[in-house]
């Protein structure tokens, strides 16, 4: 795809596509982050970007035959790493032995909410979530200043000090 706009509107509706699916799976709180982050910011920045460069991506004079084996490579070692997963579901998988019980067996009793994630996250360790969320927003504004001061100055008319 050549065109970087679409490229960009293609990257936020997947992103948000995320964060419905998310949602469907009880996890408001990855559900916000990734539409905060994902379809929000990212969008607006690539946006940004486009505005400061070009829509239309250049023609490669010549096919890169190494980023294309990095790619494979790097895929490759990453289905490896998933062949020794636990299967989806397993109640012997660490993630389902290690939290402590009282998590899973108090959290619809105290606070009503079916996702003990989505409970952790946002009430047991809430201002620790509370602080990555004040981390990631502080970037993303910084991200934004640093790109509204790049803008060129463009000079006055008149050409000169006072004509008069």
């Amino acid at each position: 795809m050549r065109g970087l706009f679409a490229a960009v509107m293609l990257m936020g509706i997947f992103s948000f596509l995320g964060a419905s699916w998310m949602l469907l799976l009880d996890a408001p709180d990855v559900a916000f982050t990734e539409a905060s982050v994902g379809a929000g910011i990212s969008t607006i920045l690539a946006l940004a970007t486009l505005a400061l460069t070009t829509r239309k991506a250049k023609v490669p004079v010549r096919r890169p035959a190494l980023p294309l084996l990095i790619v494979a490579v790097t895929g490759a070692a990453l289905v490896y790493g998933t062949l020794d997963m636990p299967h989806f579901g397993d109640p012997e998988a660490p993630a389902s032995n290690y939290p402590h019980p009282s998590y899973v067996e108090r959290t619809e009793h105290d606070i009503h909410v079916p996702n003990v994630v989505t409970a952790v996250l946002a009430s047991y360790r809430g201002y620790d979530t509370l602080g990555e969320t004040v981390v990631i927003f502080t970037a993303g504004i910084a991200v934004l200043a640093l790109l509204r001061g790049s803008r060129k100055r463009r000079p006055t008319g008149g050409g000169g000090e006072d004509a008069g």
